[in-house]
């Protein structure tokens, strides 16, 4: 971008999750991340990291196939909100008005140029712990528990796109969302862009889907405070009989500690820490190169060949849908 950069977006507020398996994947993202249900409806459950200051990060809903839901994003104010539906309505993108729920909204919906679901509100509640979860800090929204991996937020979506440029530029002159990283060839055409509304590194990922999907999830991330929570985390899945798909290691964009697993719906889900935070108003994005980033500059094993076209809804290769590695419920 040039020019001023505004600020109507202020983070990533929260994402649903489809599942075919709503039963086993709850169990997962309770005894397992150590997220806890705050409210449930038929067929969902709204579930919150113990560092959430709303009342919840975690949309899970029970549907045919697993994916993605939506993809939430708060406005820094009611105006900001007006604001970027404005711009919306103006360039021509659709979208509708829709209600309340869980104490987050109104939101506005619509779709990024992949089919993305995206929601866009700024009215929330912010949570507050019943009397016997108390923090001892009142800077703190939730008493530290220790359940499971005992992640404190989501971090970031990832987002599978046939046009990674057209999304990112999308996001960046519509949203003044700043990107980070990206991967570009020698024609312009671009494999992967990291953006965020912050100074964290990335809330919103784009990576090409390689098999031709759209509105396709590539992951979930939710935060853990160090990289031995992620080796802790590591542990757990281990122990639980959860397959690690790849991790623990250290990633080149960005640079954070990374594990990831599927949970029992088959949706990817990273556990992660570290990274850099950029605080550069003006610092151009780090451009990469497909041969420099095979390169492999940073340290630990290579990604499998499933990182690069294993998305859900899935498509492709059975085999890598395959989740008999779960232990039976």
């Amino acid at each position: 971008m040039t020019g001023e950069r505004w600020r109507d977006v202020a983070h990533i507020g929260h994402a649903e999750l489809l599942t075919q398996v709503p039963e086993d994947s709850l169990r997962y993202f309770t005894s397992l991340l150590g997220l806890s249900v705050v409210a449930e409806e038929p067929g969902s459950w709204y579930l919150r990291g113990y560092g959430d200051y709303e009342p919840y990060c975690l949309k899970l809903t029970a549907a045919a196939r697993p994916g993605l839901g939506y993809m939430a994003l708060r406005a820094w104010s009611p105006e900001a909100l007006a604001r970027r539906v404005a711009w919306l309505e103006s360039a021509g993108v659709p979208g509708a008005w829709v209600e309340p729920e869980a104490g987050k909204g109104p939101f506005f919906a619509f779709e990024d140029p992949d089919g993305h679901p995206v929601r866009l509100y700024y009215e929330t509640t912010k949570y507050v712990s019943p009397a016997d979860s108390r923090p001892a800090m009142k800077s703190n929204h939730q008493r530290y528990t220790g359940t499971g991996a005992n992640v404190r937020r989501l971090e970031h979506v990832n987002l599978m796109a046939a046009d990674v440029r057209a999304c990112r530029v999308f996001w960046e002159n519509g949203f003044g969302l700043r990107t980070f990283e990206i991967i570009r060839d020698a024609d312009g055409w671009e494999d992967g862009a990291w953006l965020s509304s912050t100074v964290q590194g990335h809330e919103i990922i784009y990576v090409r889907d390689y098999l031709g999907g759209r509105g396709r999830l590539h992951h979930l991330a939710f935060w853990v405070d160090s990289r031995e929570d992620v080796l802790r985390a590591a542990d757990l899945m281990n122990d639980a009989g959860v397959p690690i798909e790849a991790g623990p290691s250290r990633h080149i964009p960005i640079q954070g500690f990374y594990l990831y697993t599927r949970e029992p719906g088959g949706n990817r889900i990273e556990i992660c820490s570290g990274g850099y935070l950029g605080f550069d108003p003006d610092d151009n994005p780090v451009i990469w190169t497909p041969p420099e980033y095979a390169a492999k500059p940073g340290w630990g094993a290579r990604l499998p060949s499933t990182f690069r076209t294993y998305g859900t809804p899935p498509l492709g290769d059975p085999s890598e849908t395959d989740t008999s590695g779960w232990p039976a419920p």
